[in-house]
């Protein structure tokens, strides 16, 4: 029997709401294990949903995009299709996408109801066993057909590969535009894939290491309004937003605890830098490190349970590893070059960083003891590494020599499928939300 993980029951935020369709069990044989390093990507067939608008067809093909994007999916070419579908409520005739080598096939109708919702459907097909994996509806705003097409995306990725999908997510990010001397800096927002992009400040004053809540409608940021470097958390449905302090000195990447009771961030004074907390309920400051040197850049475990952080208490910018409560500092880099900007991996498993060495910037990743060091990606100038909310992608920016400016791109966990990620101005500095409710 298939043991189904549905997706969300209801999105309060966007008024989408989920309801299932029934669905066959069925032994499937199709799965992709992608723990074992470079994947070959499974033919997969996406027909154009049905609808009378044309809107099923554009629903499939952001799902067809999510899952190409991937790497792990490779969706066939719609002119080697046979069997042309007309009621995707029945069963295909698996021998006509067997024949194109289709593992799997996905169906499916977008309607519109009474109440001028959309009601969106698919089927998910083992074609070489013959057999259903899985199916589902959605009722929705049609405004939100874009959510739906992720949805649907993440739903096909988990029941193949088994793991959480990350295409209903949003990052957040600095846009940057104008001459690069006079740069103008704001923080913007968008889906996963480039599209529905929006400002959140108006780009009057620079604005720098934006972070999302783990609870997915706050922004954590630092901006420079009024020549005073301050941090502000950022409520993304409202728009409201407040200081979590005003503090003497400069403050740093601040960044949420996996409660979102916390933000973790490094204050300077007196030409050294220093890792805080602040309790965002009490608003009383803790100090976790003591040191004449740089320390900066926190990221907590996905547990809480321990910190990582890059200082230069050694000469030159290195990863560092404490528990939550300043205790057990422990540096864990120890290659050539200077390491900065550690993230913690959603998963636990992993540290990704930015390391600076024979002149280039490289994206790399290392387990949390130090071991295991893999380099992604190396250019010019990469940097900033940010989880997809599955950790299995990463996404950075990358500055090219000469003229330009940043943009953004995403990697795999095993170094392959390396893509732009499309903006409409230069971008950097990019935060991976958690998976919307």
């Amino acid at each position: 029997m298939i043991k189904f993980s549905f997706l969300r029951a209801m999105m309060v935020a966007s008024g989408l709401i989920l309801s299932f369709v029934a669905v066959t069990p069925a032994n499937a044989e199709v799965r992709l294990n992608i723990t074992k390093g470079n994947v070959q990507p499974l033919p997969i067939a996406i027909t154009d949903f049905m609808s009378g608008d044309g809107i099923g067809a554009q629903v499939s093909a952001v799902v067809a995009a999510d899952l190409q994007r991937s790497g792990l999916f490779a969706p066939i070419n719609k002119s080697a299709f046979i069997e042309k579908i007309s009621n995707p409520d029945q069963s295909p005739r698996f021998e006509d996408w067997k024949v194109i080598n289709a593992q799997a096939l996905v169906t499916g109708r977008v309607t519109k109801e009474a109440d001028g919702r959309l009601r969106a459907e698919f089927r998910l097909w083992d074609t070489f066993a013959g057999q259903q994996m899985m199916g589902q509806q959605f009722f929705t705003q049609p405004e939100n057909w874009r959510r739906v097409a992720h949805i649907i995306a993440d739903a096909i990725y988990e029941r193949v590969t088994g793991e959480k999908g990350y295409f209903d997510t949003r990052v957040v990010f600095v846009s940057e535009s104008g001459p690069k001397q006079q740069r103008k800096r704001q923080l913007s927002i968008m889906d996963q894939d480039g599209f529905n992009v929006r400002n959140l400040t108006n780009g009057n004053d620079l604005v720098l290491t934006p972070r999302f809540s783990p609870n997915r409608q706050e922004v954590t940021y630092m901006s420079f309004e009024g020549n005073q470097p301050r941090v502000y958390l950022l409520q993304l449905e409202t728009g409201q937003r407040e200081v979590v302090g005003n503090f003497p000195g400069m403050t740093f990447s601040p960044r949420f605890s996996p409660d979102g009771q916390k933000v973790i961030m490094s204050l300077q004074q007196e030409g050294n830098a220093n890792i805080y907390t602040m309790d965002l309920r009490s608003r009383t400051t803790t100090r976790l490190t003591n040191t004449g040197a740089i320390d900066t850049a926190p990221s907590y475990s996905p547990d809480g349970q321990r910190i990582a952080f890059e200082s230069d208490r050694g000469g030159r910018q290195q990863i560092y590893v404490m528990n939550a409560d300043g205790s057990g500092q422990t540096r864990i880099s120890f290659g050539d070059g200077a390491y900065s900007t550690p993230v913690w991996s959603p998963r636990g498993d992993l540290i990704a960083f930015t390391k600076q060495s024979g002149g280039k910037f490289s994206i790399g990743v290392m387990k949390p003891d130090g071991s295991g060091e893999r380099i992604l990606t190396s250019g010019f100038h990469n940097e900033g590494p940010t989880w997809a909310p599955n950790g299995r992608v990463l996404m950075f920016f990358r500055q090219n020599a000469g003229a330009g400016g940043p943009q953004l791109f995403s990697i795999d966990l095993t170094g392959y499928n390396e893509q732009q990620v499309k903006t409409p101005t230069y971008a950097s500095d990019p935060a991976w939300s958690p998976l919307l409710d």
